[in-house]
This record gives structure tokens, C-alpha cells and sequence, in this order.
């Protein structure tokens, strides 16, 4: 028996493969499925199952594209409707993998169809549970999400219920959850990829002993807004996709400046994936930043409009990066890249823009005789709430989706944008140079620099809840 967890650290994400005497099965695939088919080829396999444990939100799978090349087959759990050929499994219904077994737990709460996987190994063992976003480290899926019509408290009653069969499970039973920390789909996950049962019963606040009221309360308070895209990836999952091949074919195409001209005026979107600090050094006019080296493709889903054509402009090597990650929340509209990046821009005479970055001791400054100064901090909300500059406004970047809440500043104001560490800002301000907002500065190293300023006015967490 081998099993291999295959996170994806921008998503959150972990897809697993497991083998047994030749036979395997890959649990929750990425969209760009070769890594799972190169697997199966080097350890000499067939891929005989692709497990889904639910509808995902946050990335689209890779069962269709994956099932037509192996010809395994697609499981889904029970109340599982699809636009594509699957199979559905039944509560407690068992799957022989080689010389071992996986058996379906039907766990509703984070959807209705939601399903766990118990991997029994040859010797009959209960060994690891494939908890999809039922059951993660330090937390479980939250009941908001693809939920038809039924409320989140409803969902969550369901969940209550479902934690009820995983709790008894023996405590060495491995935990293989679909996301790690950083992931939209629970409140707060834990550090780590993977638990056991027994750990997760000694830690996880949603496992322990209270009423199905408690329990509720406590999976629905605190819930964030889930980013815009999650019920597109939930409804393209649901329906089908796309091939990856034919949309690689158009996406990868090279364009010229001329190319980038016209499109623009055709109001395509130019994204720009270079790293947040090589971007405001230089970037054409009304291009959109959303580096590689952060959460890329959520703030893609979350930021950018699905039905809109896209052009890459990208660090020269890193065109077909960009394209598959985009491809994993849905994007399908991509036209091509700018051959060459943006310095074949540069020397084509075409204008640029930039985006003036200032250290904080330089804001810090400022604050003491500028009356125009106004202080954005792109932050979520809660960590605005954790400790702030005294006089910053929160603009929290998802909320930047609506332009209208850029409609407040005045050609007067003097902009200084932050975020935590420098990443998020930049896309806001690319966002905000887009809507005509020019006089702005991005504040490097982010709040994590700001609150180290001696004499920086700041708001500090216990003020706040005060």
C-alpha cells in the first residue's frame, strides 16, 4: 500500500494517490492532471478511481479530463447530481483497491453530497480517512458554501450528525483532509497537512462533547464572506469543463504589442503575474497585478471577472505557470501572452506606468504635516481589527470586486496603500490606477514594517475591542 499526499501551497489544496498490488486511485484532483497520470506510469499502476469528496468551491478538478484519459471511473457520494458520467457511491459502500478497501462514509454538512473515503488496508485495518473538507486540522468545512436552499445552521445540524460516525473511528486512524491552513473553505485550519482521529478529538474545537446547539453556534460564528468565485468552480465541478489541451492551445498563444493594444481597447484584461515589486518598477497602463509568488489564483477567482477575455503578461518562462493556475478556478478566457513580457513593451516606445513605493518610516513622516494623507489598509477585516494605523481607512482587497467602493477619494488625497507584507497592496493598487486613482504609494513590507516605526500612531488590538 503507498499513499502520497499532493498539496498545492497557493490553494491550500491536497489531492492524494494511493496504490495497492497495481491499482490506483487519485482523491480530489487538480485541474492539470499529469502529474497524477506521470505518477501511475513511473510506479508501473492504472488509475482504477478518481474520488471526489464533494463539489469543490475553490479550484476546479481534474476528474472529467482525468477519467477520459485512464478511463477510471468518477465517485461521488450519495445526492450527488452531475452534467457528466460518474458513479454514485452508497453510505458505507466498500471499493476494492488492489489488496486493499475504501469505503465511503456519506458525511453531509459542508454540502449535502459530501463523503469521506476509510482506506482499510490488506490486513483489514482501518488505516486513513480521506475527510474531504468535512473534517480538517484544527477545524471543519464550513456549512455556507454550495448549499442549495437549506441554511447554514441546517447544514451544520447535518455536520454535527456526520462528525458523530468519524469520531468513532479508532484514534490511529490518519487524517487526510483536502486543505491546509490559509484555505477559504473553514474558519481557521491548522498548520499542518495531516492528523489522526485521536489528535483531532483532543484538539479540534468542533469535536468536542457538546449538544448539536453548542455545535452549531460555534461552526457558523465567525464566518467570513466566502470569495465571489466559490459557486462558479462549485457549478462548473458540478456540470463540467472545458479540456485543459484546448484551452492551452489558445491561452499559449504569443502576442505582439500591437496584439496588446487591440485588446486592450477591446477592454480585455491585462494581468500581469511578475512579482509585486518588479511590477510597480514598470507595467503597462490599466494592467492588473497578481504576482505568482502569493495566493495567485484565489485572488484571481476573487478579483477578476470570469467572462472577460485575459492576456498574460508574465516573467519569460513563466506563461504556462500562470495559464494552469488560472485554469484551477475556472478561467478559461485566455488569449495569450505578451512574447517577450513586458520589456518587449518597454522597448517598443509604448508609455508605462508605475507605482511609487515609499518604506514606512517614510509614512510615518508624512503623517505628522500632511492634511491630505489618507491611509488605505487592504487587510481583511480581522486583521485590521488585530492592530492598525490610527487614522487608516480599511478597504479590505476583495471588496475592491465592486469599483463603486473606490468612488470616495478626492483628486486631493494623497494615498498611501498597505497591506500585511506588501503583496495584496500592489494588486489594489493596480486596481485602483485602473479606475484613474494615480496619486497613490504603496508602502513596502506592509503592516508587519508599519507597527515596528517608533512613534507610529497605532490602534492596538485591545483598544479595538474595547
Amino acid at each position: 500500500m503507498y499513499i502520497q499526499q499532493l498539496y498545492t501551497k497557493c490553494l491550500s489544496e491536497a489531492a492524494y494517490y494511493i496504490e495497492s498490488n497495481g491499482e490506483a486511485a487519485i482523491i480530489d484532483p487538480l485541474r492539470d492532471i499529469d502529474v497524477y497520470i506521470q505518477m501511475a506510469h513511473e510506479r508501473n499502476a492504472k488509475i482504477k478511481y478518481i474520488f471526489e469528496t464533494h463539489f469543490h468551491a475553490d479550484f476546479v478538478s481534474g476528474h472529467i479530463d482525468l477519467s477520459k484519459q485512464t478511463g477510471a471511473t468518477i465517485i461521488y457520494g450519495p445526492d450527488a447530481e452531475t452534467g457528466f458520467e460518474k458513479y454514485t457511491a452508497k453510505d458505507q459502500e466498500e471499493f476494492q483497491l488492489g489488496n486493499c478497501i475504501l469505503k465511503a462514509i456519506h458525511t453531509p454538512g459542508h454540502t449535502l453530497e459530501s463523503t469521506c473515503f476509510l482506506l482499510i488496508d490488506e490486513n483489514g485495518k482501518q488505516d486513513s480517512l480521506f475527510s474531504g473538507d468535512t473534517l480538517f486540522v484544527g477545524d471543519v468545512g464550513r456549512p455556507d458554501l454550495f448549499s442549495g436552499n437549506l441554511t447554514k445552521e441546517e447544514l451544520a445540524g447535518m455536520m454535527y450528525e456526520s462528525l458523530q460516525k468519524i469520531t468513532q473511528l479508532p484514534d490511529y486512524v490518519k487524517v487526510y483532509p483536502a486543505h491546509g491552513p490559509g484555505s477559504s473553505c473553514g474558519k481557521n485550519l491548522g498548520p499542518n497537512t495531516h492528523s489522526t482521529i485521536g489528535e483531532e478529538k483532543a484538539s479540534n474545537y468542533a469535536l468536542q462533547p457538546q449538544t448539536n446547539i453548542e455545535f452549531i453556534k460555534a461552526v457558523t460564528t465567525g464566518l467570513n464572506t466566502p470569495p465571489a468565485y466559490f459557486p462558479i468552480n462549485a457549478k462548473i465541478n458540478k456540470q463540467g469543463y472545458m479540456n485543459l489541451d484546448d484551452i492551452k492551445q489558445k491561452g499559449l498563444t504569443k502576442l505582439s504589442v500591437d496584439d496588446i493594444k487591440r485588446l486592450k481597447n477591446e477592454n480585455c484584461i491585462i494581468l500581469d503575474t511578475r512579482p509585486a515589486t518588479t511590477f510597480t518598477q514598470g507595467f503597462i497602463p490599466d494592467s492588473i497585478s497578481i504576482g505568482l509568488e502569493g495566493r495567485f489564483a484565489e485572488w484571481a477567482g476573487a478579483l477578476l471577472p470570469f467572462h472577460e477575455n485575459i492576456a498574460l503578461i508574465t516573467e519569460p518562462g513563466q506563461e504556462e505557470e500562470s495559464l494552469i493556475r488560472l485554469t484551477r478556478v475556472g478561467f478559461d478566457q485566455l488569449v495569450g501572452y505578451l512574447d517577450g513580457g513586458f520589456e518587449t513593451w518597454r522597448n517598443s516606445g509604448e508609455p508605462i506606468d508605475i507605482i511609487i513605493d515609499i518604506e514606512a518610516d517614510e509614512m510615518k513622516m508624512d503623517i505628522n504635516y500632511d492634511p491630505k494623507m489618507v491611509i488605505v489598509d487592504v487587510r481583511k477585516e480581522l486583521e485590521f481589527d488585530n492592530g492598525h494605523v490610527q487614522t487608516a481607512v480599511n478597504m479590505p482587497l476583495n471588496s475592491m470586486i465592486d469599483v463603486s467602493t473606490l468612488s470616495n477619494f478626492e483628486d486631493t488625497d494623497n494615498i498611501y496603500v498597505h497591506c500585511a507584507g506588501g503583496y495584496r497592496s500592489v494588486i489594489a493598487s493596480s486596481l485602483m490606477k485602473r479606475q484613474g486613482i494615480h496619486n497613490l504609494r504603496n508602502v513596502l513590507g506592509g503592516y508587519e514594517q508599519i507597527k515596528i516605526i517608533e512613534g507610529m500612531p497605532l490602534v492596538a488590538a485591545k483598544e479595538v475591542l474595547n
